[in-house]
């Protein structure tokens, strides 16, 4: 019989002003998975298809390390979405084979008289058979242990994107504007003051 744990976060990120809105950046979502997860733990698979290898993760007397393929995409309107596709646990294949892992979230940007603001959740759930001897532990330790985990993962998800979206977002706008000035001083004519 599956277990199921559960766990949802919620982020509102006030957005510093910068001359090109965030709604542009928002349009690339591999910048969204960079600033999430650490660049030696991503392997893109396409456009909107990342391999994730997340972190080590201790679950009682269980250390499992999933690797998770994930769609993150963008609308128009600078919403960007994601969506866990596969998920395999490397090195426990009694695991491997009774887990399964929904991850589904998405962040928007929106205008309020005070500034700009990004909101977004994630909604993170995992059902596995857990192995003896765990299967005979207390049905609501091991949940409680499990929604705490996955809770943990969500809030490290939360952290990051609070220290290193904004980052980057700065980091990129002051490049698109190197580069425009770039562009546009490429057409003067380069004197010679010799």
């Amino acid at each position: 019989m599956p277990t199921r744990f559960t766990a949802s976060q919620s982020v509102k990120i006030a957005v510093p002003h910068q001359p090109i809105p965030i709604q542009h950046y928002l349009r690339q979502p591999q910048r969204l998975v960079n600033a999430l997860v650490d660049n030696s733990r991503i392997h893109q698979l396409s456009e909107e298809v990342f391999r994730l290898k997340m972190r080590p993760l201790s679950f009682m007397s269980l250390s499992i390390q999933p690797t998770v393929d994930m769609r993150v995409w963008a609308e128009s309107n600078g919403i960007i979405y994601l969506r866990s596709l596969a998920c395999e646990i490397r090195g426990v294949e009694y695991i491997n084979q009774r887990f399964a892992l929904n991850l589904q979230g998405h962040l928007s940007p929106y205008q309020h008289s005070s500034g700009t603001f990004l909101e977004g959740k994630a909604d993170l759930e995992v059902q596995v058979d857990l192995p003896p001897p765990l299967s005979f532990t207390p049905k609501p330790i091991i949940e409680t242990t499990g929604n705490a985990l996955l809770k943990s993962v969500l809030v490290t998800v939360k952290q990051r994107l609070l220290h290193h979206l904004l980052a980057d977002y700065r980091h990129w706008v002051t490049s698109q504007i190197s580069e425009k000035a770039l562009e546009d001083n490429g057409d003067l004519p380069i004197l010679n003051l010799d």
